[in-house]
């Protein structure tokens, strides 16, 4: 029996098959449901996560799971020098690159795709990693933060920002309400695709958080491990070094 969180359980294809063809669908009305559903809290998470890497002043910057680039447009703020998304999802890409042309900063960020899995890059290449709501996407976790411990630099940066549970038990029930109640609803009218956040809330909510996902980096050998909750905990900002 397969336990991993996937789209479509009936389906035999895996699960990073899936998420692409999830993602495909959805890409059009990403954004929008994204503004919608964190009321706009995602942006100002995303730059709080950024500050963070500011006194490492990174040059070569990964976003993986990079979807419609939101992160590595964040990530303009630190002035590097180069940033790649990566994303297995081409139409999300294709979004992201409309984006960014309009910013005039194709120069600096370019999107591919690829699977985070199977980094295309060389061993110690990257200053920094920066990953959005997208580890918990990912097929196999262990292979996946292998991979990017891989083509961090000696003394390189990881940041993730992911979603994770409440402390108290009221917001877990008020969360617990919003997520399940009025999340594919609001998915169902907008983007006509009720399933696909049905995944997302049963995958984040089934996801490690908080101490047991900072153990989980830290068996993969990163070091100066945190965990920094948003809003009573319903996202995280998990930081780390190689």
């Amino acid at each position: 029996m397969n336990n991993q969180i996937l789209p479509n359980q009936n389906s035999a294809a895996s699960k990073s098959v899936q998420v692409e063809e999830m993602f495909d669908s959805i890409s059009p009305k990403y954004d929008l449901l994204n503004r919608i559903m964190t009321l706009g809290t995602d942006k100002g998470w995303r730059k709080k996560a950024i500050k963070m890497m500011e006194p490492y002043h990174p040059k070569t910057i990964l976003d993986i799971a990079t979807g419609t680039a939101d992160f590595a447009i964040a990530a303009l703020a630190l002035q590097p020098e180069k940033v790649i998304g990566i994303d297995i999802s081409t139409q999300m890409i294709e979004i992201g690159n409309q984006k960014i042309k309009k910013l005039n900063a194709h120069h600096i960020i370019t999107l591919q795709a690829a699977n985070s899995e199977a980094i295309p890059f060389e061993n110690n290449y990257f200053d920094a990693i920066t990953i959005g709501y997208g580890v918990r996407n990912f097929e196999n976790l262990e292979t996946g933060l292998q991979e990017i411990y891989r083509v961090l630099k000696p003394g390189g940066v990881l940041v993730i920002l992911e979603t994770s549970q409440p402390t108290s038990a009221w917001q877990k029930f008020c969360v617990s309400l919003y997520t399940t109640k009025i999340v594919p609803l609001i998915g169902r009218l907008i983007s006509n695709n009720a399933i696909a956040y049905q995944y997302l809330i049963h995958s984040a909510r089934n996801f490690p958080y908080g101490e047991a996902f900072v153990q989980i980096l830290k068996q993969q050998n990163f070091k100066s491990t945190t965990c920094t909750p948003l809003l009573f905990g319903v996202s995280s900002i998990y930081f780390a070094v190689k």
